[in-house]
């Protein structure tokens, strides 16, 4: 009596279009920690200039009316940058409130971090915001544009500012070149990125990525 089985070639078929499926369906193990970095930072600036654009902080009747402009702004702890905030110096104070950071539409916790404040991941801060914990970044440095400063702030117009906290009643903070932000690793077989944020109109990209 003849019984039917596979052949072994079916069987080697089968084998092969379940590692397929198999390799589709399972979430990736490995998190591309680089690139996650990068497209935060990159939804930061972004971010920050879409609330410039729709809020206009246009104002003669101070010297440091600047100061309300939304900007974003990086934070250290030890000499490495490790976190950044959003926010708007409404009262022009030279301390931002939580009151006057945005929110995270992610997740509805606060742009906002008291710097010098140990305690990470307070209950009601955006854990976006903890770069250097999240990512495992190194350093920041700031050029062209923004050499020398952590804090990019954008007009009405989407235009980047850049030393808005010591500027006066005119136009002197304007970023009149690029702007590039390169953010390095602790683990060396990252390679470092650079942001980078164009004047006159805030276009901002990763460097080397042309659909970011």
């Amino acid at each position: 009596m003849n019984k039917k089985a596979f052949t072994m070639i079916e069987l080697v078929l089968a084998v092969v279009v379940i590692g397929i499926l198999a390799a589709l369906a399972l979430p990736r193990l490995e998190r591309d920690l680089r690139q996650e970095a990068a497209d935060n930072i990159l939804s930061a600036v972004r971010y920050t200039q879409h609330l410039a654009l729709a809020d206009n902080k246009h104002e003669f009747n101070s010297n440091q009316w600047q100061m309300k402009y939304w900007h974003l702004r990086f934070g250290s702890y030890g000499g490495n940058i490790a976190f950044y905030t959003i926010s708007s110096n409404e009262d022009m104070n030279t301390n931002v409130d939580k009151i006057e950071t945005a929110v995270d539409p992610a997740n509805g916790k606060y742009f906002y971090h008291l710097a010098g404040d140990s305690t990470l991941d307070e209950v009601d801060e955006s854990p976006n915001i903890f770069i250097r914990k999240r990512y495992g970044t190194e350093n920041i440095t700031f050029g062209g544009g923004c050499s020398g400063g952590q804090l990019i702030a954008f007009d009405r117009l989407g235009r980047p500012h850049t030393g808005i906290y010591s500027g006066a009643n005119d136009f002197r903070t304007y970023m009149n070149a690029a702007c590039r932000i390169t953010v390095s690793f602790q683990d060396p077989d990252f390679l470092p990125f650079t942001i980078v944020i164009e004047p006159e109109t805030g276009y901002s990209y990763i460097e080397g990525q042309d659909n970011s």
